[in-house]
């Protein structure tokens, strides 16, 4: 197509194309499927990267972004108490149980969340240093990236004083035995000898590693790691921005891992698609200063509207039963799928944030990367949309809305099972993949 959408696309928009993994070009989106520039209609497995909560067009979001532009859309709490802001906040404060005596902070992405959460608490605290994991992907602005570890991010160095820790991964344990002993092994070792507790203000946790490569860790292990930093008033921060609210089967995904975070980040699904984040932190650590962040239309009324639309939403249609239904019968079609392709080597989630890992050789482990690319390019040219993530770019993601039907899923399973099968015969090229970076 002369002068098509993509080529217009590579010529004015800086970098963005480099992430890709298909030549997918948006026109419009409906539901759970977006249509593209030609008119044909795509199954969206990826959801935006978890941030269209509700698919697309979704009469809730579209009713509430109305309602915000008719309250005041370029306003934002930092000038004036705001009906939309102040709601909002209250919601949130009401679906986290464990916040007694918290505040809500809002933004506009889950990046902004992190970073602010994390220069709150080194001004309340006084302490400076944080811990984090290996793998981690906290966000894109310069102090979420300094807390963070994803291969993606390596033109960024970490921040001064920052300790990290290998995530207790089952399938790839770091010392080949127990995942999590080793783990808490090398934290003590940390704490003894590198990075002294007393220093750390908090430990940034990701309940469900989803950038890191879809980790699920061993039961109870989150749970003992945060008491053993709460012991040194480490606070513990729970990103929830890419496998919370709903996605998990539960409100919160710290919720399936059993432990009490003292702050909770949120982003991405939060909007169901227009740019808004939070964070609920006590008050202690939310009051200690003014100014963290001052941006000028944060708790604007659109967002505010339909990020309390989306949450209604979410409860209302019984959305986190439903999230809870179709991972089950997802993780079940993959590990059907899983013997009879012997390229998946592990399938694993929580609701609908899931992903199977793909490998050479089940014996080895090793990564199939080149294989995952042209998995997911399949899938996209067989009408489905995935993406995906890992250390090694190896474990394709399923991170679609939370309104998917029991019938899409079944769609979604039956095109990965071909996409694996014509990848498996040699249908798709070294070639074909080359142009897409990906993540």
């Amino acid at each position: 197509m002369a002068n098509s959408l993509l080529e217009r696309d590579a010529r004015v928009l800086a970098g963005i194309g480099k992430l890709r993994t298909y030549p997918l070009t948006i026109r419009n989106a409906r539901g759970n499927r977006l249509i593209e520039e030609d008119g044909r209609e795509v199954l969206d497995m990826s959801g935006a990267a978890g941030a269209a909560l509700l698919g697309y067009g979704h009469p809730a979001v579209i009713e509430a972004a109305r309602r915000g532009l008719t309250e005041c859309a370029g306003a934002s709490d930092m000038f004036g108490a705001s009906e939309s802001a102040v709601a909002l906040a209250e919601r949130l404060l009401s679906i986290v149980p464990e916040a007694t005596d918290h505040k809500v902070w809002l933004g506009h992405s889950g990046s902004d969340a992190n970073d602010t959460a994390m220069r709150a608490i080194a001004a309340a605290t006084g302490r400076r240093r944080f811990l984090s994991f290996y793998g981690a992907y906290h966000g894109g602005v310069s102090g979420s990236m300094s807390v963070s570890s994803h291969p993606s991010q390596r033109h960024t160095l970490p921040r001064a004083g920052l300790a990290q820790i290998p995530y207790a991964n089952p399938y790839r344990p770091v010392s080949g035995g127990d995942a999590a002993q080793a783990v808490f092994d090398y934290l003590e070792f940390l704490f003894a000898c590198g990075c002294p507790p007393d220093d750390i203000g908090a430990v940034f946790i990701e309940p469900l590693q989803s950038d890191g490569g879809m980790l699920v860790p061993p039961q109870g292990f989150l749970k003992e790691l945060a008491e053993r930093c709460r012991k040194h008033g480490i606070l513990v921060v729970s990103d929830e921005v890419k496998v919370g609210l709903g996605r998990p089967g539960q409100w919160h995904c710290y919720q399936a891992e059993g432990f009490t975070p003292d702050v909770v980040t949120f982003g991405k699904g939060l909007g169901g698609g227009v740019p808004v984040s939070a964070i609920v932190a006590p008050r202690g650590v939310m009051d200690f200063q003014e100014a963290f962040a001052l941006i000028t239309t944060t708790g604007n009324a659109v967002c505010a509207s339909v990020a309390l639309a989306v949450l209604d939403t979410v409860e209302r249609d019984g959305l986190i039963a439903n999230a809870a239904a179709r991972g089950r019968q997802i993780v079940e079609g993959l590990r059907a799928l899983q013997d009879r392709h012997g390229l998946i080597g592990d399938v694993r989630g929580r609701g609908l944030a899931v992903g199977f890992e793909l490998v050479r050789d089940r014996e080895t482990k090793e990564p199939a990367t080149v294989e995952a690319a042209k998995v997911v390019l399949r899938g996209y040219q067989l009408g489905v949309a995935f993406t995906y993530v890992g250390m090694f770019s190896n474990v394709p993601e399923l991170t679609p809305p939370l309104t998917l039907s029991e019938s899409e899923a079944d769609e979604a399973l039956a095109a990965i099972g071909q996409a694996l099968s014509d990848v498996e015969n040699g249908l798709v090229s070294d070639d074909d993949v080359a142009r897409f970076a990906g993540w």
